[in-house]
């Protein structure tokens, strides 16, 4: 049997979408992009959203509006892909890196804290597996530090403090004490690539939460700015009879959603609760198989968290890097492809370059090692559910 890690859930309905724009004449940024942000700032409860072609751009144009550039510092976890941090050096700021705790994949929130200096601009947390953080606990310490903080920007006036924002790749859907992934920090980033619960093949949206004295339309038409050249006018606008006059407000960025791809995500959007309420099915499956085995997994659903059960990672206690990497080629073999989930941003060559030593992070390092991911997408099949839960007892049993 063969199992694939993730691939994209695409049904007729997302060819029928498609084909529907594509014989529009309309294929570009225009009426269904802009119905997909009303779709998704609807399911996360906002005033606004923005899609654009990534995560990554949804990032970096946050940091852009927030006026943070060389000279300011952003904290991110060393445990995290690398888009999490990137952005941070795209726009000329200092990356700091820091430690998850020992228990669990989040920040260590008490190291979080005590990097903060009157440098520091934003702090980036991450949903990994689409399990929300605990954003209680890091407005609370930025809060707490607002004496240190000095802001360079009127958005950074406006905050007064450092800006909270959210890599929420993994969970579009996601909970924390029922309030929506997309509300719970002040920019949220979600992604709509490929091997993501929802896909647009490629693409993302931003979220926001109000910002006192700051009109949530002025942050909608600089993002748009942002993304599209500097241009005044999107190419929809420009159509008007008469219209074609424009202007170019700043040397920008090239980061836009066309209609195509969302007419992938409105498809998606519509199956979205079926989608997640099968991933929650698998996950549940999963962890009653594994967890009397001792093996360490997520807590996807507490009464904290509804996670959008994007990756099922699971930790095999006592276990050496070279076993973790035996593991996985003997679930290949079986026809199973599994995954790692991540590779500490310290051990990472570009991130070395930068100074970084995963010495420095040692419990990034102890969850990387025995770090199994398993498969976890809603193409699976009860049979498929039923034979990686076999296959990957059976395999473990020569290590636990």
């Amino acid at each position: 049997m063969n199992v694939p890690f993730s691939p994209p859930d695409i049904t007729e309905a997302e060819i029928a979408k498609v084909v529907e724009t594509l014989r529009s004449g309309w294929i570009t940024t225009g009426p269904k992009t802009k119905e997909l942000e009303r779709r998704i700032a609807e399911m996360c409860s906002t005033e606004k959203a923005v899609c654009l072609n990534s995560q990554t751009a949804c990032a970096e144009m946050v940091l852009h509006i927030l006026g943070i550039g060389e000279g300011d510092e952003v904290i991110v976890p060393a445990y995290t892909y690398t888009a999490s941090a990137s952005v941070v050096h795209h726009v000329g700021a200092k990356i700091v890196l820091v430690d998850c705790q020992q228990d669990s994949l989040e920040m260590d929130y008490e190291k979080m804290a005590a990097v903060i200096t009157p440098k520091t601009k934003a702090v980036i947390a991450v949903d990994l597996a689409g399990i929300p953080c605990n954003y209680e606990k890091i407005y609370e310490i930025v809060d707490s530090k607002k004496d240190m903080f000095t802001p360079n920007s009127e958005m950074q006036k406006a905050l007064g403090r450092i800006a909270v924002m959210a890599d929420t790749a993994h969970s579009l859907g996601a909970k924390r004490f029922g309030k929506p992934a997309g509300s719970l920090a002040d920019f949220s980033s979600f992604s709509f690539h490929a091997v993501k619960n929802l896909t647009t093949a490629e693409g993302g949206a931003l979220t926001w939460n109000k910002i006192e004295g700051i009109n949530s339309d002025d942050i909608y038409k600089s993002l748009q700015l942002l993304s599209l050249h500097g241009q005044s006018k999107d190419a929809l606008a420009k159509t008007q009879l008469g219209a074609w006059e424009y202007d170019i407000a700043g040397l920008y960025y090239k980061c836009n959603m066309t209609d195509v791809a969302a007419a992938m995500g409105l498809a998606q959007i519509e199956r979205y609760d079926k989608m997640l309420s099968r991933r929650k099915d698998i996950v549940m499956r999963y962890d009653a198989a594994f967890s009397p085995l001792g093996v360490k997994t997520l807590s996807h659903y507490t009464n904290e968290n509804e996670s959008s059960g994007h990756l099922y990672i699971t930790r095999v206690p006592g276990i050496t890097n070279e076993q973790r990497n035996e593991i996985i080629i003997k679930m290949a073999e079986l026809g199973i492809s599994c995954n790692v989930h991540y590779k500490p941003l310290p051990m990472h060559t570009a991130y070395k370059k930068l100074g970084f030593d995963i010495k420095d992070y040692p419990n990034a390092y102890k969850h990387f090692e025995n770090e199994i991911t398993l498969p976890l997408n809603t193409c699976l099949t009860d049979e498929q559910v039923d034979f990686v839960i076999e296959s990957y007892i059976k395999v473990l049993k020569e290590y636990i």
